[in-house]
């Protein structure tokens, strides 16, 4: 493809794909139509950029679908000075999201091969806001009430408390939850000393690996 097919396409993606998908937050929109997603997608796949489906990275593992991607990001409504955690990084189109929205990223994958892409892709977009690690974010010592967003790429099995001590105040933690076919989006928002729990919509993302078992889990 041409730039101009390039952006195009993204256009499109974003109007006709993620609009009609309830994202109407603008801000989202520019991001999807103004980051080049198809420089973070796998040579192979590259064609398929900008198409309603995920698109597999190796390993096991995905790329959400563009309209799961925009929708996670107006649910967190990320703010130019928030500090957000990612807890998989995958491609890095996300965390690219994420970054440009924001303040700092933090985020964790525990492939080296993610991590090292994401580094040259992030690098090619001169976002310098982002730091990259290799491991596991749930079995990771980090900062109580250290991050205004918490964004969690893949679903687990069963709602995990694990992640709420690291909100701050007014902090803002994405995750799905559930089993394949149907999944729960969720946003737990803290107020205060109070976590209050919104569910937003039914959806269906590869799963989380390397989880904590299971004394952290509850219904």
């Amino acid at each position: 493809m041409t730039i101009a097919n390039d952006e195009n396409a993204r256009y499109n993606m974003a109007q006709q794909q993620i609009r009609p998908w309830d994202v109407y937050d603008d801000q989202v929109l520019d991001i999807m139509m103004e980051l080049p997603r198809e420089q973070f997608v796998p040579h192979a796949y590259r064609s398929l950029a900008f198409a309603d489906m995920c698109i597999p990275l190796g390993h096991g593992q995905v790329m959400m679908e563009p309209k799961q991607e925009a929708r996670m990001l107006q649910s967190l409504a990320i703010q130019p000075d928030d500090r957000i955690l990612e807890v998989g990084t995958g491609s890095g189109f996300v965390t690219a999201c994420l970054a440009t929205l924001g303040s700092t990223v933090s985020s964790y994958d525990i492939h080296d091969a993610f991590i090292q892409t994401a580094e040259e892709k992030l690098s090619l977009q001169d976002i310098d806001n982002v730091q990259l690690h290799l491991g596991n974010a749930f079995a990771t010592e980090l900062p109580a009430e250290g991050f205004d967003v918490i964004a969690v790429t893949g679903s687990l099995y069963k709602y995990s408390d694990h992640l709420e001590q690291l909100l701050a105040p007014g902090g803002r933690l994405f995750m799905v939850v559930g089993a394949s076919p149907v999944m729960e989006a969720m946003l737990v928002t803290r107020h205060g000393d109070e976590l209050v729990q919104d569910y937003l919509f039914e959806t269906d993302i590869q799963p989380l690996e390397l989880l904590p078992q299971p004394s952290g889990f509850s219904f």
